[in-house]
């Protein structure tokens, strides 16, 4: 179990990094409604700039602080549940502008991995 876990923190922290740092500003299909990259997603769902920057660096941090818990098991709670509550704001945001179910999939995905990190 313990090599599952870190390998549900990897996959998560560096899918994460992957999404804000590398593909951010790349058209995906998981886009809510035609958004083009992240900052047009927030904008889709009536969130500023500010949020946008804040929910980023959040992001980007407790992914890192995953990571990190591999070799630092006390940042793993923080962590996992700050990507969990985070995450669960991206499925809201997608079911409030009423995108079809399939674009909440990654995030869908990502929470419950977080959840058996925090369980396990």
């Amino acid at each position: 179990m313990y090599y599952f876990i870190i390998a549900l923190k990897l996959i998560v922290g560096i899918s994460i990094l992957n999404v804000w740092l590398l593909n951010g500003k790349k058209e995906t299909i998981w886009r809510a409604r035609n958004a083009k990259n992240i900052l047009e997603e927030f904008a889709v769902y009536g969130l500023s700039k500010n949020v946008y920057y804040i929910v980023g660096f959040l992001k980007v941090a407790l992914s890192l602080l995953l990571i990190a818990s591999i070799w630092f098991v006390k940042l793993e709670n923080l962590a996992a549940i700050g990507l969990a509550i985070l995450l669960s704001g991206s499925i809201a945001m997608h079911l409030k502008v009423k995108d079809p179910i399939k674009k909440s999939f990654p995030a869908a995905l990502f929470l419950a991995m977080c959840l058996l990190i925090i369980m396990f």
